[in-house]
């Protein structure tokens, strides 16, 4: 990353939410250095502060605010892109005076005019929003049309660091598979305001992991809103399974690791391919929701705690020692005690390694926010920390279990203790390994490790060999 004092054109970017934001950040970076923008890692410094913001849940919307609010104050610039920005618009621009600007996806194409115009102090109409599933057709025939004629964040990309400048030397980088979603969960805004899945061509894929091997990555995480879907509107539904080797055998990269997959497209051969292929973790961050049958039908989506476990045995029976998380949602409409002990006896048996807990409430546009059988806030709450503290004692048994493994660990930290990753360990979402005796390893580099003691999700280990 390019780092300078305050200047008359310098810019710092700020970024909210989830991986497939810190993709859109060091893109929306890239074009303002090629565009003659300076970098600041402090926002203090900078003239313009960019906030790429979240606009999931209501927690995310409330740290999006608080956050241009801080940047206002400071007497910065303040731009507002992301997708609370793309999902409110010109609603979040009427009630947030504060912000200069706020722009929708479609203005991560022209980011650095736009800049120009708010450090120029001229007024930027804010963006309009509109329903993005309606703008791109998905069909293998109509897609590489309508993919150049609409803004897609992540598409249309060339691997120079033109257009993506990574904003931190960490070992871990993500790459965006595709952007958008096609199914139509009812509690879930996403698709509305990210559009219609759209995969990116598997070359761009691959020459972009080359680029980021060549910035100094050993780990890669693809991430989209649905990697199970990759492939497709490309006409083949088999380009992940294709594409996974090719990326593990990319000169630089260590491990390649796949996130957020669709447990009801999850095939076989795709299962095979994350669980045996060389190169890639056999790691299942699957995103199963409930496991009673009765309110995943309610969600529009498919499985039950048979089914689910099922997959898991399946996976298992290739990998025993694969990494799994997920996320729940508890005291969604119409839920049940009869529901929340399914979902218990499900996580009793599913041997995740992390698990995360979300308590419903109505989203803006969701078919869900007019559903009938609304559970009390007070009774979502309590069941949320009814299932939380479920979920602390497996997730810390999980670990138990994993007492005596040898594991491969990616350092990624070494200021105050040797601390990394294994192979069943995303970063930033699940636990860690403290490595004993580990001083004087490289930030970036693999370690043999033999696990010897558990701190809650976390692992102490010990290297049994040289570090790679």
């Amino acid at each position: 990353m390019h780092l300078v004092p305050s200047s008359s054109r310098s810019v710092a970017v700020v970024t909210l939410g989830c991986a497939r934001n810190e993709v859109d950040s060091e893109e929306l970076a890239g074009r303002l250095h090629a565009a003659g923008w300076d970098l600041s890692a402090d926002p203090d410094a900078a003239e313009v502060v960019l906030v790429n913001t979240c606009g999931f849940v209501e927690s995310a919307k409330k740290d999006s605010i608080d956050t241009l609010l801080a940047a206002a104050d400071t007497g910065r610039k303040v731009v507002a892109v992301g997708c609370l920005a793309e999902r409110y618009g010109d609603q979040l621009a009427a009630s947030l005076p504060e912000a200069d600007a706020v722009l929708g996806f479609d203005s991560y194409a022209d980011i650095a005019e736009r800049l120009d115009d708010v450090a120029a102090g001229r007024t930027i109409a804010a963006h309009a929003p509109r329903d993005r599933r309606e703008l791109l057709p998905i069909t293998p025939v109509q897609r590489p049309s309508a993919a150049r004629d609409v803004a897609v964040p992540g598409h249309a990309w060339v691997p120079t660091a033109t257009v993506r400048n990574r904003l931190d030397d960490a070992p871990v980088a993500y790459l965006k598979l595709a952007s958008g979603c096609d199914r139509r969960c009812t509690f879930c805004a996403i698709p509305s305001f990210r559009g219609s899945f759209v995969s990116r061509p598997p070359e761009d894929v691959l020459a972009e992991a080359r680029w980021l091997a060549s910035t100094g990555a050993r780990e890669i995480v693809l991430v989209s809103e649905n990697s199970t879907s990759y492939g497709k509107d490309l006409g083949d539904l088999r380009a992940l399974e294709r594409l996974l080797p090719e990326l593990g055998a990319v000169e630089g990269i260590a491990r390649v690791r796949v996130s957020y997959l669709q447990p009801a497209e999850l095939r076989p051969d795709l299962l095979a391919a994350i669980a045996n292929t060389p190169g890639v973790a056999p790691y299942f961050d699957l995103s199963f929701q409930h496991a009673s049958p009765t309110v995943l039908r309610r969600m529009k989506r498919f499985g039950g705690r048979e089914p689910f476990l099922d997959l898991l045995a399946r996976a298992r029976a290739i990998a025993p020692n694969l990494g799994a998380r997920s996320n729940v949602i508890v005291g969604f409409p119409g839920e049940t005690e009869d529901d929340v002990r399914e979902l218990e006896e499900f996580l009793g048996a599913a041997r995740l390694d992390a698990i995360g807990i979300f308590g419903y409430s109505d989203e803006d546009g969701t078919e869900a926010e007019s559903f009938d059988g609304k559970i009390d806030p007070d009774v979502v709450a309590e069941r949320v920390e009814r299932i939380s503290a479920l979920a602390d004692e497996l997730v810390a048994q999980r670990a138990e279990d994993r007492v005596g493994e040898r594991v491969d660990v990616l350092v990624e930290d070494t200021d105050d203790e040797v601390v990394g990753r294994a192979a069943h360990q995303g970063p930033d979402v699940d636990g860690v390994v403290r490595l004993i005796g580990g001083g004087g390893i490289d930030r970036g580099r693999f370690v043999p490790a033999r696990v010897i003691a558990t701190d809650g999700v976390d692992l102490v280990a010990e290297p049994v060999g040289d570090p790679w």
